[in-house]
């Protein structure tokens, strides 16, 4: 983190804005936040004024970072930069996040993803300390991922959407799939959503023989989405967060599987070790503390166009 002129560090704001809630922080690191609250996510025009008001009351950011659900738009020389796009949460199509935070308190602003905010948390201060190419992959309601590659967030088009990979069914698994786009990708077969419709209870309430079919058929797809990723990307480790991946054994399981997914091809023994697929190290604040990352780099980076 960089350091001010004497011995205090620098401090950013965070946002992660969440489809449910945004949270709001000021500090340089996890360990060192100075002021935070949570908003109910509502209309964009309430939210967002209550997350200004939070950064008049707080001490003020060098800059602000704003981790956001999707899709947004990420390329700097694009006009609709910094803003959500195509979203399906009801008035927020089209909303500018940046412009709108950038106007009020006149200091760099960073943008990206959620995921990709709970990825940069995870590489500075968690599971990903010390590795430079990784996926973070989050699974819960549903299902997303982020790659950092040398060190960096790549944008291209647009930003990834590794949780709509497409992935083998698994033996004996007859579920149609849940995503309202692709049926039976990642995200629709692997998501909670789709193990509660199953099972017809959510998969922390699951025990005995409905427990040991929803880790295999669980296991089986998150190590086919991994197998896309490992051959895709080539990441030093692959860390997982999101409350289906507390489910009790799910990750040895998953590196297990992932052996058998990849069928001695490109496999190498690093695949199978205990810290290739691992769980996330700073839970619910991996995004607010990706968020500070992304603020970090605001401020080192010429403004945006």
């Amino acid at each position: 983190m960089i350091l001010s002129s004497g011995t205090e560090p620098i401090r950013y704001g965070g946002i992660e804005a969440g489809g449910t809630k945004v949270v709001c922080l000021v500090g340089s690191s996890p360990d060192d936040v100075v002021a935070s609250t949570r908003i109910p996510t509502r209309d964009p025009e309430s939210t967002l004024a209550d997350v200004l008001a939070f950064f008049a009351g707080a001490p003020a950011p060098a800059a602000v970072g704003i981790a956001s659900f999707g899709p947004v738009e990420l390329r700097r020389e694009h006009p609709d930069y910094g803003r959500i796009t195509a979203s399906p949460k009801p008035g927020w199509r089209d909303v500018d996040l940046v412009g709108t935070v950038r106007a009020a308190l006149d200091v760099p602003v960073g943008f990206d993803t959620d995921v990709a905010g709970a990825a940069l948390g995870e590489g500075r201060w968690g599971a990903a300390r010390g590795v430079d190419t990784f996926v973070y992959l989050t699974v819960g309601t549903g299902i997303g991922a982020a790659a950092v590659l040398d060190g960096r967030l790549p944008t291209g088009l647009g930003h990834a959407e590794m949780g709509h990979i497409s992935v083998p069914r698994q033996p004996g698994d007859d579920f149609p799939g849940r995503c309202p786009f692709h049926g039976d990708c990642l995200e629709g077969m692997a998501g909670g959503p789709a193990v509660a419709d199953r099972f017809g209870r959510p998969a922390e309430q699951l025990d005995g023989e409905d427990l040991r079919q929803a880790l295999e058929w669980e296991a089986g797809y998150l190590a086919e989405g991994v197998r896309t990723m490992v051959y895709t990307l080539s990441p030093q480790r692959v860390v997982v967060g999101g409350g289906i991946a507390m489910m009790a054994g799910l990750l040895p399981l998953v590196r297990s599987r992932l052996g058998e997914a990849m069928g001695g091809y490109g496999a190498l023994a690093e695949h199978g070790a205990e810290d290739f697929v691992v769980p996330a190290g700073l839970g619910g604040m991996a995004g607010p503390a990706g968020a500070l990352v992304l603020a970090e780099r605001a401020l080192a980076a010429p403004p945006a166009p």
